[in-house]
């Protein structure tokens, strides 16, 4: 019998991993708010499921798979909200469940190694929030989950060269500030070597080998587009959206050591080789 794969918030990340699945002959279900949305599914295979409880339980009895990318909020998680009855009900007959979560659920660390291991201290209020969802997720008892923190995400689409291009980009200057990222061919190919091997109540820090110096990446940028670096603006003085700003409260080095040892290497262990393969895409 096929696999059938349910996306619950049905994003960036959903379609990479839906690239690898449906060469593969996967039936792929994905959830949709508005008929825009529901055609942008069915124009990419993706058989489109109403953001509403009946439908989206309905697509729950049929899978045996699950991927929960939608995001929490001050409520709580939307996915438990929405179908909470029918996540438990179904739980003991999925295959898998991943959840998206983020490596902000760590908080600031002054720069020091994080694992799996290391205790949750959100500093911010979107990190609550992942802490909180987690934590709701693996109270239903007998479900096969499977938490992925994702660090800064970034891929076709979603990339430093079109601000350096076009003069918007800055290199926000913050001695000791460091990221992690991960492009998204490597998150979707860890989601599917998961798939493939699961291991129920695991977690992996989903993220490249080089926690770097945002103004690294930028520079790097502008060298591979043959440009003048961005310009250099110092933090403290930066005008920047509390957003924005917000972002450089925690600095943390995230290991993917347990990652690599369950799926192997990346396809991108730095931005360097993602940024020269989105350059090269173009």
């Amino acid at each position: 019998m096929g696999k059938t794969l349910l996306t619950l918030g049905h994003g960036y990340c959903a379609k990479a991993l839906c690239n690898l699945l449906h060469p593969k002959g996967w039936r792929v279900l994905g959830t949709y708010r508005t008929a825009e949305s529901a055609a942008s599914l069915t124009a990419l295979g993706v058989e489109p499921v109403r953001w509403a409880t009946e439908d989206v339980a309905s697509a729950i009895g049929d899978a045996s798979h699950i991927l929960v990318s939608a995001g929490p909020d001050a409520v709580g998680d939307p996915s438990l909200r929405l179908a909470q009855d029918a996540l438990v009900a179904r739980a003991a007959h999925l295959e898998w469940l991943g959840y998206l979560s983020t490596t902000g659920v760590y908080g600031d660390h002054g720069g020091a190694w994080v694992d799996e291991t290391t205790p949750l201290t959100p500093g911010t209020r979107r990190g609550l929030w992942r802490k909180s969802a987690e934590q709701a997720w693996q109270s239903i008892p007998t479900l096969p989950l499977h938490i992925f923190r994702l660090a800064g995400i970034y891929g076709p689409g979603r990339g430093p060269f079109s601000k350096v291009q076009t003069g918007n980009a800055r290199r926000i200057i913050k001695p000791g500030q460091v990221f992690s990222r991960i492009h998204v061919d490597d998150i979707a190919r860890v989601l599917a070597a998961s798939i493939k091997q699961p291991d129920s109540g695991a977690i992996y820090n989903v993220c490249d080998d080089d926690p770097a110096p945002p103004q690294d990446v930028l520079s790097h940028a502008a060298h591979l587009l043959e440009v003048p670096e961005p310009p250099a603006i110092d933090f403290e003085t930066a005008d920047m959206t509390p957003m924005a700003r917000s972002f450089y409260a925690e600095n943390k080095r995230v290991s993917n050591a347990r990652m690599k040892a369950a799926f192997g290497p990346l396809t991108y262990p730095s931005y360097r080789e993602g940024l020269h393969a989105l350059l090269n895409a173009k």
